[in-house]
């Protein structure tokens, strides 16, 4: 178990910085303009449209270099990890304030533009590089990250639900995460580019590489001291928190908009967990809320040294924002952490020490030997044998009550272990049961969707039905059309057939009429032959038949005209969309 060591526990406040970074495209497109003031090298903050002044250990301006911000903010806790202490390094703020430019940088080889993290990389490295020959060192390197309220392991992205466990030994620990173990500092840059690339990221209207999730990057330095065996054990935590959004600022929709749902609610636990440490009206610090502030348990009011660094933007445009993010840092710089070396006692080093109480216990038996001789010496008894006896009882009494003590002792350890257990089992079938909420909300979204594809599925069979009804009505016309037309075409051959033999009985009328007409004028010649001349009878003869045959002509013509004009009636009521063998 950790017991105190060289440092005795004692207690510590948060070290809170705010740096500022200059403003950006989308804020000057917005005409905004600095809204704060910041004393050069100064620890305060005024907001003049608020009339705020917010006080903090440092104020970096944004205008600060990387290496300002980390030698003050940062570097103090890797120093203390080498010591033994745990650390923390967290920056909070809101969406594209320049956390992960702050916690990692833009390249992380880069020495100018390099972050924390791998800044701190070089410092551990150094450290260990400068230290005493007989300590051995031991160095791991964890990266998960918190993404829809589920830790991810980056350096093994199949490990995408893991879970967080506490024991009395170890304290907080996400449980089943990979550790890898380092030898130098490129093995820690290439997990860092493993995590980085496996790390949910997406764009915003406000930020081209938003982080949709909480980075925690885990680094345990364990040293052993091979005079005596003892063993100091230093556990540091960066974390890259996903920042607040403002869904009517980043334009967030569907995927996005589920994450910044989740990313606000475990920011919001956050704060709850910093409000009720800061405020002694609470009686219960919430941390089992989130994931995020079950992991940061033992950085909030716990075993470790932290550090925050608030980021903010000093434009107009974002001022409501900048002031929420600087009231969380000025209330987290309330928190008071308890901290202490994480010193393992080694058999050799316990046995060390047993050994210089006996010799301490054979100075004071020699010493109280001589003072009983000396007592003799001066005519004064020492204690009597009765007086002893009642001391050996009292001594008696005393190791039994210690001994029920002891047990007594264990029994509360068990009950609290169980405890413990049980606690924890309630905490996960809590997440479980929170787990089946929100798949019971998107079962729930799954259905209202479903519900108007339905309905739009219903409507489009709906105006179908109604365009076939529509179809269907126009064909029943269409065929009534076609049997009407059909009879009045019979009914127009009839008539045809009519007119025909009408036609034909007329032209054999007026055929015979010719043919009378014609014999009758050659009678008449010869009958006034006798009494005429030839010529005369023979002109008044050919003038009859002349007669005759021209009207025969006009009757033909007429009968023509009539057939004409029944065909063309015929023509003109036929169907367009019937064709001749149907009618």
């Amino acid at each position: 178990a950790a017991v105190g060591g060289a440092e005795d526990p004692h207690e510590e406040s948060i070290k809170v910085c705010c740096r500022f970074r200059p403003e950006n495209q989308l804020e000057r497109d917005h005409n905004g303009r600095i809204c704060v003031e910041i004393p050069e090298g100064g620890t305060t903050v005024h907001v003049p449209n608020s009339d705020h002044t917010f006080v903090f250990d440092r104020v970096f301006r944004w205008d600060a270099k990387q290496n300002e911000v980390y030698d003050y903010a940062a570097k103090p806790i890797i120093n203390a990890v080498l010591r033994g202490f745990n650390g923390t390094v967290f920056a909070y703020g809101q969406t594209s304030s320049g956390k992960t430019y702050t916690m990692e940088g833009p390249d992380i080889e880069d020495k100018v533009y390099q972050g924390v993290i791998p800044r701190m990389v070089w410092s551990i490295f150094d450290g260990i590089y400068h230290a005493d020959d007989h300590i051995e060192f031991v160095v791991k390197v964890s990266i998960v990250e918190i993404y829809n309220e589920r830790i991810r392991d980056l350096l093994d992205p199949k490990k995408d639900n893991l879970k967080v466990h506490e024991d009395k030994g170890r304290g907080v620990f996400i449980g089943e995460v990979t550790e890898s173990y380092v030898g130098c500092e490129q093995e820690i840059f290439d997990a860092m580019r493993a995590g980085h690339y496996n790390r949910s990221m997406a764009v915003t209207n406000m930020n081209e590489h938003s982080s949709r999730s909480h980075l925690v990057f885990m680094l345990t330095v364990e040293q052993k001291n091979l005079h005596d065996r003892s063993v100091k054990v230093g556990k540091l935590h960066l974390v890259d928190l996903a920042g607040s959004e403002k869904v009517a600022k980043t334009g967030a929709s569907g995927e996005r908009l589920d994450e910044a749902k989740n990313i606000n609610r475990s920011l919001s636990a956050l704060g709850n967990v910093i409000n009720a440490l800061t405020d002694k009206k609470y009686t219960h610090v919430p941390y089992r809320d989130s994931k995020l502030t079950r992991v940061l348990q033992e950085s909030l009011g716990g075993n470790a040294k932290t550090s925050l660094i608030i980021t903010c933007s000093p434009s107009n445009f974002n001022e409501q924002e900048t002031i929420s993010t600087l009231r969380f840092g000025q209330r987290a710089k309330m928190i008071k952490n308890v901290v202490k070396v994480n010193h393992e006692r080694s058999a050799e080093e316990l046995k060390l020490l047993l050994e210089k109480k006996d010799v301490v216990l054979a100075e004071v038996r020699t010493r109280c030997g001589a003072l009983e001789h000396l007592l003799r010496c001066h005519g004064i008894a020492p204690p009597e044998e009765a007086a002893q006896g009642a001391y050996a009882e009292v001594v008696a009494a005393e190791t039994r009550r210690r001994e029920d003590t002891t047990v007594l002792y264990d029994q509360l350890q068990d009950c609290r272990e169980q405890l413990r257990l049980k606690t924890e089992q309630i905490t996960e079938l809590y997440q479980e049961k929170q787990a089946l909420y929100r798949e019971l909300d998107e079962c729930r979204m799954l259905l209202k969707s479903s519900e108007k594809q339905k309905q739009l599925v219903a409507s489009q069979m709906s105006d179908a039905k109604e365009l076939r009804e529509q179809i269907e009505y126009e064909r029943n016309e269409k065929a009534d059309e076609v049997v009407r037309l059909s009879h009045e075409v019979q009914r127009l051959q009839k008539e045809n057939k009519e007119l025909h033999k009408s036609r034909m009985a007329t032209g054999n009328a007026l055929a015979a009429a010719a043919a009378g007409a014609g014999n009758g004028g050659a009678a008449g010649g010869g009958e006034i032959a006798g009494g005429a001349s030839v010529g005369s009878v023979s002109a008044a003869g050919g003038h009859g038949g002349a007669a005759g045959a021209a009207l025969l002509a006009i009757a033909k013509g007429s009968l023509q005209s009539t057939s004409a004009s029944a065909a063309g009636a015929s023509t003109r009521h036929s169907s367009p969309g019937s064709s001749p063998g149907a009618l």
